[in-house]
């Protein structure tokens, strides 16, 4: 099934909407709370499509996805009981809470780096964080090194690898799609149990 390869030609002709960066920033806030859409659906299509504002676009999408953990974070802090915790009821990500409770027992602060570099929910760490009354300067700082090296990373990559990656990436969206899909499924079951 070629849907990824759709789906790719609309994102790339959303990412030259002259609305993008506003989507973009929104999309890093939210995704920091609760969104399920990573950053970098929009952050890669964006920086191939305009190289020279490539930077720009990262700045964006991490100066928002910190401010979006900084929310979340808060959330845990202050609102766990009334609002929080009756939504991860809802959504059943309890099992998810308590491997994060449990990962920054193990780990302390190097799981908020290693969960805003990698695709693990950065989410549920941001919550959990503030949950566990965390300090909030070094949660941020962790924070925005994790983020903006990845989101720097990616940026860099569209912007290096240009045409000659767009015309791979084409070629090969659509296995990409589902190795994607096929890991993120994997890793919901390792988080889950």
């Amino acid at each position: 099934m070629k849907i990824f390869s759709r789906l790719y030609q609309q994102v790339m002709i959303w990412s030259m909407h002259r609305h993008a960066p506003i989507y973009l920033s929104l999309n890093s806030f939210v995704e920091s709370i609760f969104w399920p859409v990573p950053v970098d659906v929009m952050l890669a299509p964006m920086a191939l499509s305009k190289p020279k504002r490539a930077w720009y676009y990262a700045s964006l999408a991490t100066v928002f996805s910190v401010l979006g953990a900084g929310f979340g974070y808060l959330l845990g802090y202050a609102l766990w009981d009334p609002v929080v915790q009756p939504f991860i009821a809802t959504m059943g990500y309890e099992g998810k809470i308590d491997v994060a409770r449990h990962w920054f027992e193990e780990w302390g602060i190097w799981v908020i780096f290693i969960a805003s570099f990698t695709p693990i929910p950065y989410k549920v760490f941001t919550v959990t964080a503030g949950l566990l009354h965390m300090l909030f300067l070094p949660f941020v700082l962790v924070s925005l090194v994790g983020r903006g090296l990845r989101f720097f990373l990616v940026a860099g990559l569209m912007v290096w690898g240009g045409v000659r990656m767009e015309a791979k990436l084409i070629r090969y969206i659509d296995i990409l799609g589902w190795l994607c899909i096929i890991a993120a499924v994997a890793a919901y079951l390792i988080l889950s149990n």
